[in-house]
């Protein structure tokens, strides 16, 4: 069973980015003192008193039906609403209540899930009286907090945890590879997921959003275990639900942090969308293996360069995934559809693959000597050596004279020679430097 999860919704400019960056404790969602510049739904990992849940951060609900942005904000906050156990309703204590938080809170009725008050900015005790209006909201007692500056987030988190379903983390098959497959909707998922199987076991349409959620199906081929997970597309309700697939990508991206291979699946016909490089974003941030399943590839006309051709489209759309491998297939025909498995067993194993620190250090030298690290201001960087601090995926610790003379182009560099000498197809590598102190030995 999956992470509880707790949506952040309100009218614009009340602080849900900044209570969403206060709670995960890092800046990752954009904030900025100017109504509706959260565009898309966020997501990350929240704890709080050892209870972990998933955490999403929508932008401000409006009431203006003419404007076209505020729809789609309004319809991607209804799908945070209805992924969500918990919403935390987070309203203005400064500005005072006003008819949009009565149109929110409308909003919030209609969907019957429990509902946590936050009264935000209210930076002082002397100033909670002013929460007391929003009890005509009808949601209990409201909680006064400053999100800025961390005053009653716990109380508001204390109430969240107490409302959040009690769940058992799922009990992982060490021996199984959890495969899942993720792109746009009605780019042929959940066909692919058929082929390998041999059988419609997973629901397949022409309708973009069919599938509506990550169905986990165990498979063995080979004497391997395989669970292959066919995502959620966009849940269809209306065209203004059709427009917005870029949204509907919760699911998508907790069946990634699951998984230990992400076939990005790309249709042929129709060639590649930023949602795709949304979708590979995700899959980068999940840490697991990836590789490119072309799909349609029996519906396009081709010449003898027209694989090479798309192969290139792909790369320079995503310059820095190279290395992952690209499989053109066809669940319809069924055409290299079977390699797909022989693939995911061999980028798992890189993904999990550990290099010998003495070969480590041995490529980190000559490196160095190839090409010389970055200085700044007269200071030179030095690589002391590097170790493999963990996996899933590869992540090295290099141990530096002072990690502020690093630069992210000779990080690539470094990730570049080390996939020269140890293949690691398939799966993203993290490099982290760190300054040693003197009573660090190499």
């Amino acid at each position: 069973m999956s992470a509880p999860v707790v949506a952040i919704v309100g009218r614009a400019n009340v602080g849900k980015s900044t209570l969403f960056n206060r709670i995960i404790g890092e800046r990752l969602s954009i904030v900025e003192d100017v109504p509706g510049v959260t565009r898309d739904r966020l997501y990350a990992k929240g704890e709080w008193n050892g209870v972990k849940f998933d955490l999403i951060d929508t932008g401000g609900i409006e009431m203006d039906e003419e404007d076209e942005m505020g729809n789609l904000i309004r319809v991607q906050a209804q799908l945070a609403i209805d992924e969500a156990d918990v919403i935390l309703f987070l309203v203005d204590g400064r500005g005072g209540l006003s008819v949009q938080d009565e149109y929110v809170a409308e909003f919030l009725r209609r969907s019957k899930k429990p509902v946590v008050l936050g009264v935000n900015k209210l930076d002082h005790h002397s100033h909670h009286a002013q929460s007391y209006e929003f009890y005509s909201l009808g949601f209990g007692e409201p909680i006064p907090l400053s999100a800025e500056h961390g005053m009653g987030t716990g109380d508001v988190l204390d109430r969240v945890v107490e409302l959040l379903p009690s769940y058992e983390e799922e009990a992982i098959d060490e021996d199984a590879i959890r495969i899942a497959f993720i792109g746009r909707p009605n780019v042929g998922k959940s066909s692919l997921v058929n082929r390998l199987l041999g059988e419609n076991r997973v629901m397949v349409s022409d309708v973009a959003g069919t599938t509506r959620d990550a169905v986990d199906t165990p498979i063995i081929r080979d004497d391997q275990k395989y669970v292959l997970v066919d995502t959620a597309g966009v849940r269809r309700r209306g065209k203004v639900y059709e427009s917005i697939e870029k949204y509907s990508v919760l699911r998508a991206v907790r069946a990634m942090e699951r998984a230990d291979v992400c076939f990005i699946v790309i249709d042929a016909e129709r060639g590649i969308a930023e949602q795709d490089k949304r979708v590979a974003g995700y899959a980068l941030d999940a840490g697991c293996a990836i590789a490119f399943l072309v799909n349609k590839w029996d519906a396009v006309d081709k010449d003898d360069k027209t694989a090479h051709r798309f192969e290139e489209e792909i790369r320079s759309h995503f310059p820095f995934m190279r290395w992952a491998p690209i499989l053109f297939v066809s669940a319809l025909t069924g055409q290299r559809v079977s390699r797909a498995l022989t693939l995911a067993r061999d980028i798992a194993e890189n993904l999990v693959m550990r290099v010998q620190t003495s070969a480590l250090n041995r490529v980190l030298a000559d490196a160095q000597v190839s090409v010389a690290p970055p200085s700044t201001k007269g200071r030179k960087l030095k690589l002391y050596y590097g170790t493999q601090a963990s996996v899933r995926p590869p992540t090295f610790i290099i141990f530096v004279n002072d990690q502020e003379l690093s630069h992210f182009s000779y990080e690539r560099y470094l990730e570049n020679q080390l996939r020269e000498a140890f293949g690691f197809q398939g799966t993203p590598i993290r490099i982290r430097m760190r300054t040693r102190s003197q009573g660090e030995d190499a």
